[in-house]
């Protein structure tokens, strides 16, 4: 068997200009190509034969150059979910996914961990509902959550949903008398560890714990699009939901760029940027208490809860943005940093080399300052 020649397929290529995008013809250049030397040298003045065969390759390369060269186009699609917008920038076509299909997913997804749809798995387990079984959804965000709520010393906990509750960041409104006695008596519902995950089933120590996994939901639902997408085999896409974003490949060459916003009180997204970073193959989630709020007889309440306490976090820490692997990872981490502060939060990030971070914060004078970690500086645009 003869070995195929690079060097035939570059000869080739040039002289009729063809692209060298796929290998399938490469192999019948090759084959030509030795067919063709072997006549050659072989011609005995048949010269009308070697025309001949050089018409029948430049007939075959023309035809090969039809194959369907890979999508130039960029297309979005935008629409609503969990309370917000989302909005998705791919490279392909019309026919490669629909909105329906995005629709369809984003559903599913919200009829497993969403606490504002009665009939998800989450409200279910959160009533004590015998009968329901977990899907793959509840699996994942649960596993992670066990696995930083041990890597961030308790400080993200999904177990939370009766503080959230109270305090009015959860499916009601906030009660209208909110003291440290109510928070502290909920406390005993609240640790990770009093909830256990057995077979298909959801196991918990206190039929009153309550699951809450908005501070990790949101960002898994971007994986979840992101994951189909690439089921697509669409290599460059941006997807970005409630302002959690995961980018993939460029657009039109260029690496994502994507913003941080000030911390500036309810602020539409995108109005005044604090940053400007290059997203290449990462997820970005940003957590603040500037939109999240409200205040009561002067008092002003937060949805950064802090789980060991019962009460809003109110830390030095203005924004958290996080860049990891994945969005419910940066999603999680985010809300780990708002409740732990400057100082707890820079630990979290360097005791994990996947993790980047872009904190605003305010110093003893009520200034504000900003740190981020090394691998940001190669990320932001000037």
């Amino acid at each position: 068997m003869r070995k195929f020649s690079n060097s035939n397929f570059n000869y080739f290529s040039k002289m009729f200009n063809i692209k060298k995008n796929y290998t399938v013809y490469q192999i019948f250049i090759s084959c030509f190509v030795i067919k063709l030397k072997n006549f050659i040298f072989n011609l005995d003045g048949k010269i009308l034969n070697f025309f001949t065969i050089i018409f029948f390759v430049y007939i075959t390369l023309c035809s090969c150059n039809n194959i369907k060269s890979p999508p130039t186009d960029y297309y979005k699609i935008i629409g609503y979910t969990q309370g917000t917008t989302y909005s998705i920038i791919y490279n392909g076509d019309s026919t490669t996914f629909s909105k329906l299909e995005i629709d369809s997913i984003l559903h599913d997804f919200d009829m497993s961990l969403s606490i504002y749809k009665p009939g998800s798995i989450i409200s279910r387990i959160n009533k004590n509902d015998t009968g329901v079984v977990i899907d793959k959804y509840f699996r994942i965000m649960f596993d992670t959550s066990l696995d930083i709520n041990k890597k961030t010393d308790g400080v993200f906990d999904i177990t939370i949903g009766q503080i959230t509750k109270v305090l009015g960041f959860g499916i009601t409104e906030a009660n209208d008398i909110v003291n440290e006695q109510i928070t502290d008596s909920l406390l005993q519902y609240v640790g990770i560890s009093k909830v256990k995950i057995d077979g298909e089933k959801v196991v918990k120590e206190y039929p009153e714990i309550l699951l809450d996994c908005n501070a990790i939901a949101q960002g898994q639902s971007v994986d979840v699009i992101s994951e189909f997408i690439e089921s697509k085999n669409v290599n460059n896409y941006l997807v970005e939901i409630g302002g959690e974003i995961k980018a993939k490949g460029t657009k039109f060459g260029r690496v994502w760029r994507v913003g941080i916003d000030k911390p500036i009180e309810n602020i539409e997204y995108g109005k005044e940027l604090q940053v400007k970073l290059e997203l290449k193959n990462k997820a970005l989630a940003t957590s603040g208490n500037y939109r999240k709020f409200y205040v009561r007889n002067g008092k002003k309440y937060t949805h950064s809860i802090n789980p060991k306490t019962g009460k809003p976090a109110y830390q030095n820490i203005l924004s958290a943005t996080v860049i990891a692997n994945n969005c419910m990872i940066a999603d999680a981490y985010a809300t780990a940093c708002m409740v732990a502060g400057l100082e707890k939060a820079k630990q979290f990030i360097n005791n994990d080399i996947q993790l980047e971070a872009y904190f605003i914060y305010s110093d003893k004078n009520g200034k504000m300052e900003v740190y981020y970690t090394e691998g940001i500086k190669s990320m932001i645009v000037e």
